[in-house]
């Protein structure tokens, strides 16, 4: 493929789904013409109102914090460092499995060199218009019936892909193309096998 594909990725950082798919899109940029744009959506929004276990719903609701404080570092210095500053924040989340979300954000705001004050956003709604407009973007183009990651190729966007491994090299390559083929024509929507094993990934 020679032509330049532009790329709009919906994240939440606590999602090891988005992450595979993320890590995915990076190897893809080896390999292939594309333009990525790294975009912010929310778990605990999307899960908002919704009756759920008890253990998920304590997780939705310390889910705020990380996209928040993405959001406010997006505002004050720029929206070049959200790729950085979620890549710092996934490492923690899915490579190191640091449960503890304020020192994922610590960590994460020293790794990139953002300002510590940065941290204070998670525990405020100040920032919570951005996000839930940013999550609102990408979820009005797939629908309320999804998760986290969103991808758009060139205008069409879809839920996933989910994936549990992350490819490399041609394979990455050729899991894009294949992805860009399905999102040029217009009638096509879905296809989905049940999962049958989590996202394993190698550091």
């Amino acid at each position: 493929m020679s032509e330049t594909t532009t790329v709009d990725f919906w994240f939440d950082p606590i999602c090891p789904f988005a992450w595979a798919t993320s890590r995915w899109i990076l190897e893809v940029e080896k390999v292939r013409p594309v333009q990525v744009q790294w975009n912010v959506m929310s778990l605990s929004v999307l899960n908002e109102g919704r009756d759920l276990p008890e253990d998920y719903r304590k997780s939705m609701d310390a889910g705020w914090g990380p996209v928040r404080v993405i959001v406010a570092a997006a505002q004050q210095h720029g929206s070049d460092v959200v790729a950085d500053l979620y890549t710092a924040m996934g490492e923690l989340f899915h490579y190191e499995k640091v449960a503890d979300r304020p020192e994922v954000i610590r960590r994460a705001l020293e790794t990139v060199g953002l300002p510590a004050e940065l941290a204070a956003a998670a525990d405020s709604d100040e920032f919570d218009e951005a996000l839930r407009a940013s999550h609102a973007a990408g979820i009005e183009q797939v629908g309320q019936d999804v998760g986290t990651p969103i991808l758009s190729l060139n205008g069409t966007a879809f839920f996933g892909p989910v994936i549990t491994r992350v490819p490399s090299g041609e394979e990455a390559g050729k899991l894009f193309d294949a992805a860009v083929t399905l999102a040029g024509f217009p009638y096509f929507f879905e296809i989905k096998r049940s999962r049958t094993e989590s996202p394993t990934f190698d550091v």
